[in-house]
């Protein structure tokens, strides 16, 4: 399915009043083990997801007489389309509710990961979402396609780096992104990769991670822990702004095998 499709289709299926072909639109937009993510709950597979949408119908549409919209900015990076709904009532006026939908798609073009957030940052929370996510996984590849061609991207570092730490210098281009990921998890055990589960701050396109790291030296088996934030820009679903404030310090003397 094309961009605007996929955008018109998801918005459509909330609308359905018949049961069956609403059940058939969920088969045909979300992967089987697809979830949606709200505010508050996530939706695992076909059978929850279309118990959802039957509530919210029954709530919105067919008791309270409003019908969702969607904006025409949909937009398709990679495997991401993102695009702002609304709630309007049936026979016209303002929208009493707006929301930004943030998809992943897979390869066969149905929804792998949905995401809900309603208000003016509902965007970035929604990018920021999936990038914690992604880099939970660990695939650099899948890690850059959430950023912009150009990157503002910042580490506290001296320009002329360190040996211990090659991955820590200026990156501007996705490629770059690609290339900083895949460089951590050569000199690291992915599979020990660990820390707290981080706090989100968003105001408008930017947000602040703020983190715990937990990593092992796959040359020394030796773990470290640095406390870290992120400041996050995102622009039409893109990461536009990555600038790291962490203890590199620690982190390059486990690296050199330094107590």
């Amino acid at each position: 399915m094309t961009t605007n499709t996929i955008a018109d289709t998801y918005t459509a299926v909330w609308n359905e009043a018949d049961p069956g072909r609403r059940r058939a639109a969920v088969a045909r937009l979300w992967a089987e083990n697809g979830v949606e993510f709200t505010d508050t709950s996530a939706y695992h597979g076909h059978e929850a997801i279309a118990a959802r949408i039957a509530d919210a119908h029954e709530q919105f549409v067919a008791s309270a007489g409003f019908v969702f919209v969607r904006d025409q900015n949909a937009v398709a990076h990679h495997d991401v389309v993102t695009f702002t709904t609304h709630m309007v009532p049936a026979d016209g006026g303002d929208p009493v509710w707006t929301g930004v939908v943030f998809l992943v798609v897979g390869e066969d073009g149905r929804i792998e990961r949905d995401y809900q957030f309603a208000g003016g940052d509902a965007g970035t929370r929604a990018a920021v979402a999936e990038f914690l996510v992604r880099l939970a996984e660990g695939e650099p590849d899948r890690i850059a396609d959430l950023f912009a061609g150009s990157v503002d991207w910042e580490l506290d570092w001296p320009a002329s780096g360190h040996p211990a730490v090659p991955w820590i210098r200026a990156r501007s281009t996705r490629a770059d992104v690609a290339d900083h990921f895949r460089a951590l998890n050569s000199f690291h055990v992915p599979e020990k990769r660990g820390g707290e589960m981080p706090r989100v701050l968003v105001d408008g396109r930017d947000a602040v991670v703020l983190g715990v790291i937990e990593q092992t030296v796959r040359a020394t088996g030796r773990p470290y822990t640095a406390r870290c934030a992120v400041h996050l820009t995102v622009e039409d679903g893109l990461i536009t702004r990555y600038h790291v404030y962490e203890d590199s310090l620690s982190v390059a003397q486990a690296l050199a095998g330094k107590e």
